[in-house]
């Protein structure tokens, strides 16, 4: 990686609030209780869903750009929503592609540099690169002087600059059908090795190669440049980026489960605050459709709604009967209000303690726990339903690429 971007401070306690907003967070309980409490949170929970990230797709015509795009968003060509792909100079303009089902998270497919239409410095000149939170710029064969030239100037911009070598199957493939004797492993490293070099002799220092195939996104370097790529952001934009993800790895299920738990604390207290009303049979109350909004977004955010379970069909050239086939929970039906109802009744609940919460890191609101309160059955609730999604999740992941979910 070339450049880094500034890190907004981020407190060691909780991934989303900084010691600021902590600190804030208690102060309001103890001066106004709950309610005034709740209302920071709900302004957090806005903050996670409204968060805006911008990520530019760079390098010259005909590299595969917006194949990668369409892969990084889990669709193919043909698609709804799919950027356009052509062997030709397609995009005249900075393209916006919107990820499907989080709308917040956009790749922008920028003009190839280096066309006629676009010389390298027009291209810097006209880009507005301030805009966007990192650089992806993509190469087919070898970096060429207009690679470097726009990763000198986001370096001076201190944005974060990644590079990806794309078609590599192709390449691999391209040489077995030569009659070359092609040890896989060792040609992927001499590919590697040459763009490193590449780049230093040009000044990129420590630089990150990730060689992929956009058809292939569960091989070669793609799911290494995924984490990568999330690693380098802010707790609150990587968590936006991380449920962006299609999910081609049990690993990206995990690292989206743990995303969501952190939540879980936050939905569960607004729940039992927010609109609460009395659940017949049960002595505590709660807000049902923070409850059902949340069961609904967590199992669209890990892939189990019929329209991402279609595109994962589709990247994975399975029909969409086999995935849904391994998926055995009654979260996959209607979500309502009788259904959480019927949930919250059907179950026996064991109240949590302090000591369970704090993995989760949940503020010092000692009212809020208790073996019937409002709030410990609610925060049981959310975790169990995501931990049976979690699990589907990695059965489908098993389904459509072999990957055995770990234990």
């Amino acid at each position: 990686m070339e450049g880094a971007s500034s890190r907004d401070q981020q407190s060691s306690t909780s991934p989303f609030f900084n010691q600021k907003e902590l600190q804030g967070l208690s102060s309001a309980y103890e001066g106004g209780g709950l309610e005034k409490a709740v209302s920071l949170i709900q302004k957090k929970i806005t903050n996670l869903e409204g968060i805006e990230l911008n990520i530019a797709v760079t390098g010259e015509s005909g590299t595969g750009k917006s194949t990668f795009i369409n892969a990084m968003r889990g669709l193919r060509q043909g698609d709804k929503g799919a950027a356009k792909v052509g062997v030709k100079q397609t995009t005249m303009k900075p393209t916006p592609y919107r990820h499907p089902t989080l709308p917040n998270v956009c790749f922008w497919d920028l003009p190839g540099a280096g066309t006629p239409d676009f010389t390298a410095d027009k291209y810097l000149a006209e880009m507005n690169f301030e805009q966007y939170d990192f650089f992806i710029i993509i190469i087919h064969a070898r970096f060429k002087g207009n690679d470097i030239k726009l990763a000198r100037e986001i370096k001076q911009l201190r944005k974060d600059c990644y590079f990806v070598r794309s078609k590599i199957d192709n390449d691999l493939h391209s040489m077995k059908m030569g009659g070359m004797k092609c040890n896989e492993k060792e040609e992927l490293r001499k590919i590697r090795d040459d763009c490193v070099s590449k780049l230093k002799e040009a000044g990129i220092s420590s630089p990150d190669i990730f060689l992929i195939s956009s058809f292939k996104i569960n091989q070669f370097d793609f799911p290494a440049l995924q984490e990568t790529l999330s690693k380098n952001l802010n707790d609150i934009k990587k968590h936006a980026f991380m449920l962006s993800l299609p999910n081609i790895t049990v690993k990206i299920i995990d690292q989206k489960k743990n995303s969501l738990k952190v939540k879980i604390w936050m939905l569960a207290t607004m729940s039992g605050a927010v609109g609460a009303v009395p659940i017949p049979g049960l002595s505590f109350s709660c807000d049902i459709g923070i409850l059902v909004t949340a069961i609904i977004q967590f199992r669209q955010y890990l892939g189990l709604d019929d329209a991402s379970l279609q595109r994962l069909a589709n990247i994975a050239g399975k029909p969409v009967g086999d995935l849904k086939a391994v998926v055995k929970t009654p979260l996959l039906g209607e979500i309502n209000k009788d259904f959480v109802v019927r949930m919250l009744t059907g179950s026996v609940f064991v109240g949590i303690s302090v000591a369970e919460a704090v993995f989760d890191f949940i503020p010092v609101f000692g009212s809020l726990f208790g073996a019937a309160s409002s709030f410990g059955i609610t925060y049981k609730l959310l975790n169990n339903v995501l931990d049976e999604l979690t699990e589907n999740a990695q059965r489908v992941v098993e389904a459509a690429f072999g990957t055995a979910p770990k234990h």
